[in-house]
């Protein structure tokens, strides 16, 4: 993915515990930047991740993750994913493949991203 996309780790999780996580799983430092709670904005009750306040052209800025209340302020720039607990054969994000090769390549996230809803 880092070949295709600037990526940036957004957690609602404190980076004390997430920081040192992140370290042992991205061994290929594919993870520009990283933010962590402090980064989101409280909502309502959840830690919702703001993504103008990256700083990006939102038109190609995507969020994947696996909380709707994380993406409230962006629902069309989100890929939804389930939950992942320790599911030695789980490969949703390898079938997600195709989808983020296509979008690396759209001038527009929104537009793709609603066509491939709509299928």
């Amino acid at each position: 993915m880092g070949e295709m996309f600037e990526c940036v780790l957004f957690t609602a999780s404190l980076a004390k515990y997430a920081d040192p996580v992140t370290d042992l799983l991205d061994q290929g430092s594919v993870f520009r930047t990283r933010l962590f709670r402090e980064s989101c904005v409280f909502h309502q009750g959840c830690y919702v991740k703001d993504l103008s306040r990256l700083g990006r052209d939102l038109n190609r800025t995507l969020i994947l993750d696996n909380s709707p209340a994380s993406y409230i302020f962006h629902p069309n720039n989100a890929i939804p994913v389930v939950s992942w607990f320790d599911d030695a054969d789980d490969v949703e994000l390898f079938n997600l493949l195709p989808v983020f090769e296509e979008l690396s390549k759209a001038d527009n996230v929104y537009t793709r991203l609603d066509q491939l809803r709509e299928q």
